[in-house]
């Protein structure tokens, strides 16, 4: 049987390149970063190369990276860091009511401990309108999150204008670019951000480490505290073997990042296209343009999403309904809520994100598939025939 993955937005495999320089540096360096003897030297030499690397794929500044342990910590690290740093300015939040649940759950946790968190809607494509977030602003706002695109239906936000509009107020902008680096450009200075979001395992890099930047000048509180590794913002013993992956795997995106974009485009399209013309009663989630290159996303009537997730799997296809952090909760998914889908439609969904190990034969295995999977369940509808898209 073959196997198809098609869940690269949830986690992507260790790229080749990757693991062989991983394995290379665990033979032989062992030591902690923090130490001055010449085993601490070397692990230091390759935490600040792959601390430039990953610098060199947003256009930042290696002095402006953190090392966390992963893109979920990163964002507690900015949301959290930044609304203790200036609660004395005030204590207001803005971020979108479809971030991702580092996010969301960052800000119900500040909303527990004195902090206000106003949640902008989103059109039906999953947009921000940048004239929402100036009416939300007040004198006590002191950050602005909003995420550069959405994990699960791929439309790319206007961070450029959102951004510009906090500057205006002097207002600290986040964005999480966790789907985003190393699969579009991606530049700091261009989206005029204060901190961005970085997750390695997203890149074809090792689990378990992220990364912050923070523009100069941005002051943070730590979340969490001991020995004040990566500058007292993010304390505890380098992941080194981790760092040094991630390094390698953002050179490698911004290596790869132009052909890896082109291709994926045109597997994109022949896969929606084909859903489109086999498939009746069918959602296209997300916008039409304005999305990420890998991102496919539908709504099946008359389909239950579970169903047609295992009935995927038991022919080789591995897809998901959504974010990979809330997959396993039954609850829909706040963000298709948000763009206005009704019930039956946000409970029939389908994501399926390309990489680089798909090619045109796994698109044609999927729209061989993937019709006879949608007939079979709707067979057992009760509503089939009765209610459109």
């Amino acid at each position: 049987m073959r196997k198809v993955y098609l869940d690269h937005a949830g986690t992507t495999p260790l790229h080749p390149e990757v693991y062989s320089l991983i394995c290379e540096f665990m033979k032989d360096t062992f030591g902690n970063p923090s130490s001055i003897h010449s085993y601490g030297r070397e692990a230091k030499k390759w935490v600040d190369e792959a601390r430039q690397q990953v610098a060199d794929l947003i256009g930042a500044e290696r002095e402006e990276i953190i090392f966390t342990g992963g893109g979920t910590e990163a964002d507690n690290l900015a949301i959290i860091g930044a609304a203790a740093a200036r609660h004395k300015k005030g204590n207001h939040i803005i971020t979108s009511s479809i971030e991702h649940p580092a996010v969301l759950n960052s800000c119900k946790y500040l909303a527990k401990n004195g902090f206000e968190v106003t949640y902008l809607p989103v059109d039906g494509y999953g947009l921000v309108d940048p004239e929402e977030l100036r009416k939300a602003i007040r004198p006590e706002t002191i950050l602005v999150t909003i995420m550069h695109a959405n994990n699960e239906i791929g439309t790319i936000e206007p961070i450029e204008e959102l951004s510009s509009i906090a500057r205006e107020y002097d207002i600290l902008f986040h964005t999480d670019a966790v789907q985003t680096a190393g699969r579009i450009p991606v530049n700091v200075k261009d989206l005029g951000v204060d901190l961005l979001t970085l997750s390695s395992h997203k890149m074809y890099g090792p689990k378990g480490v992220g990364a912050l930047y923070k523009r100069k000048g941005v002051r943070l509180e730590p979340v969490i505290h001991g020995g004040g590794q990566e500058k007292k913002m993010r304390s505890g013993t380098e992941n080194t073997a981790g760092i040094v992956g991630f390094g390698k795997a953002a050179e490698i995106a911004a290596r790869d990042l132009d052909s890896e974009y082109k291709r994926t485009i045109e597997l994109r399209e022949k896969l929606v296209q084909g859903i489109i013309e086999r498939i009746p009663d069918v959602k296209y989630n997300g916008h039409p343009e304005r999305r990420l290159p890998h991102n496919v996303h539908f709504s099946f009537s008359y389909v239950e999403g579970e169903s047609m997730l295992l009935s995927l799997d038991m022919k080789g296809i591995a897809a998901s309904s959504g974010s990979a952090c809330s997959s396993s909760s039954l609850k829909g998914s706040h963000v298709l809520e948000a763009i206005g889908l009704p019930y039956e439609l946000i409970h029939g969904s389908l994501r399926m994100t390309l990489g680089r190990m798909n090619d045109a034969a796994d698109i044609d295995y999927v729209l061989e598939v993937l019709p006879e999977v949608v007939a079979r369940l709707r067979s057992f509808s009760p509503l089939a025939n009765k209610l459109t898209v």
